[in-house]
């Protein structure tokens, strides 16, 4: 089917978090600082990580990565949500539905198996620490988050393979805050009941391989570890528990939504904000907090630009400009 032909509808309505009127500014202000806070969080990481000559490690390399990943798919709808709860009737083009959708599945996609090849770090430092940097060099770091990108595209393709060519010509309200792809499919003028067993096996398939993997990988480490008794393997679990953490937030929701297709939609809509808003902005905090390399670097990096007298020159600089 040609979607110029059959598709009537030219814009989505998206109901959005809550239909009360008094909520939209506390929502409003509440996201707005989630947001923020999701922007300075990773754009820290990504800033200390590569400014300090410390952190210019594999694994570090693959934190900063997850870091920018992760403002990718806070700022996929996370802006237009928060420009929405100050207007009533809330509406997103069909050619910017079909970008939400893509991003979406190409962010998480490529955020799933980024995370695989933090546990396969991860598995190479604990297991195999004398050939760690010959495996892990910078060419295979550079590789897996490319092949992480390229995974996550083809998903987003297939994904979004199913939707371009339904036909919309009637209801055109999304129950969510953004164009989630089994609630856009349900709108279509026809029976999708076939296509959404294809989209949850598309989804569910990426999702349950990913986390088999990493289960897989962390139960191999954790048995590594309980084995050895040393200062290094007290580090290691250190960093352990701070990845399987934020693997259990991202995976929970997306295995839930996608592999649990038939939950209803108040449940969906919170597990979206969930690993679109919430999982973003606890992933700095989970690694910087259990992380010494890191707090170090970000105090090395606050004594290195706010120093009160370089904030008070910038300040006195910036003061002189604004009287010229």
């Amino acid at each position: 089917m040609n979607v110029t032909n059959y598709s009537r509808v030219t814009e989505f309505v998206l109901l959005g978090l809550s239909n009360s009127q008094e909520l939209q500014p506390f929502l409003f202000l509440i996201f707005s600082l989630l947001y923020l806070a999701i922007l300075l969080g990773n754009f820290l990481i990504i800033l200390t990580v590569t400014s300090d000559a410390r952190l210019h490690s594999p694994m570090y390399f693959l934190l900063a990565n997850l870091s920018f990943i992760d403002v990718c798919v806070a700022s996929f709808a996370t802006p237009k949500m928060i420009a929405d709860l100050l207007v009533e009737r809330k509406t997103i083009s069909f050619n910017a539905c079909l970008a939400q959708i893509f991003f979406v599945h190409l962010f998480t996609g490529s955020e799933m198996v980024l995370l695989v090849s933090m546990a396969y770090d991860r598995y190479v430092a604990i297991c195999k620490p004398l050939h760690y940097m010959t495996i892990m060099s910078r060419r295979v770091c550079i590789i897996l988050v490319i092949i992480s990108w390229c995974v996550g595209f083809i998903h987003t393709t297939s994904q979004l393979a199913f939707t371009v060519n339904l036909p919309f010509c009637g209801p055109n309200e999304v129950d969510s805050f953004f164009c989630d792809l089994p609630l856009v499919t349900k709108l279509a003028c026809l029976d999708t009941y076939v296509v959404s067993l294809l989209i949850v096996a598309d989804s569910g398939f990426l999702s349950m391989s990913s986390f088999l993997l990493l289960v897989v990988s962390y139960t191999v480490i954790l048995i590594t570890v309980r084995n050895r008794s040393s200062a290094s393997m007290a580090k290691a679990r250190s960093t352990l528990t701070a990845h399987i953490t934020v693997v259990t937030l991202f995976f929970g929701p997306c295995i839930f939504i996608y592999v649990w297709p038939f939950s209803s939609y108040s449940v969906d809509k919170v597990l979206a904000v969930f690993y679109t808003i919430f999982t973003p902005i606890l992933n700095p905090v989970i690694y910087t907090l259990r992380n010494k390399e890191v707090k170090a670097a970000m105090s090395k990096l606050k004594g290195r630009y706010l120093k009160p007298g370089k904030v008070s020159a910038i300040i006195r600089n910036a003061l002189f400009l604004g009287t010229k």
